[in-house]
C-alpha cells in the first residue's frame, strides 16, 4: 500500500492527540446520534426534532436556553476552528448544502420562526469566517441577502 498524505488535524483526530482547546468533541457527541436525521429532514424540507444547537450552531451569547449557551460558539476563533475540524466543517457544509435545494420555500416553513432566526445566525457567524463559502447563499436565499446584526455585532 502506498503512503498517504492527511492533514495534521485529521491525524490527531483519529489518533486521538489532537488538542480540543474548544471543546468541539461537545459537537461531535451530539451529532453521533442525530445528524443522519437531521439531514434527512433538511432534505426532506421539514425540520421535525430537536437539534438545532449543535448542527447550526451561533453564537454562545445569543443564547438563552441551557443548549444554546453549551452549544454556542464563544466568537470568531471558535467558528474557525469549528469550519476547520474534518468533520464539523463538512457536516455544516453537506446541510448546507441541502437546504440551499428548498429555496423555494420559505425558511420559516422549514424551520419554524425561531430555528429560521437561529439558522441565520448561523450562516452569519459563518459566511464572517469564511466568505466565500456556501454560508452566503444561505442568506441571499432564505434571508434577502440579510444578515443577522447581533451576531456581527458581538463579533
Amino acid at each position: 500500500m502506498e503512503n498517504i498524505c492527511l492533514p495534521k488535524e485529521f491525524v490527531e483526530i483519529i489518533n486521538g492527540t489532537q488538542q480540543d482547546k474548544y471543546n468541539l468533541q461537545r459537537f461531535l457527541g451530539a451529532q453521533s446520534n442525530c445528524y443522519q436525521q437531521a439531514l434527512q429532514e433538511i432534505q426532506g424540507g421539514q425540520k421535525r426534532s430537536h437539534w438545532i444547537w449543535f448542527i447550526f450552531p451561533q453564537l454562545a451569547i445569543l443564547g438563552h436556553s441551557r443548549n444554546a449557551k453549551y452549544y454556542g460558539i464563544s466568537g470568531y476563533d471558535e467558528a474557525e476552528a469549528y469550519l476547520n475540524h474534518p468533520i464539523l466543517g463538512e457536516r455544516l457544509r453537506v446541510i448546507t448544502k441541502a437546504l440551499l435545494t428548498h429555496t423555494d420555500m420559505d425558511v420559516v416553513d422549514i424551520f419554524g420562526e425561531i430555528d429560521a432566526m437561529k439558522v441565520c445566525s448561523c450562516m452569519t457567524l459563518f459566511d464572517a469566517v469564511s466568505p466565500d463559502d456556501v454560508f452566503q447563499k444561505v442568506l441571499d436565499g432564505f434571508y434577502k441577502g440579510q444578515y443577522d446584526l447581533k451576531t456581527l455585532n458581538y463579533m
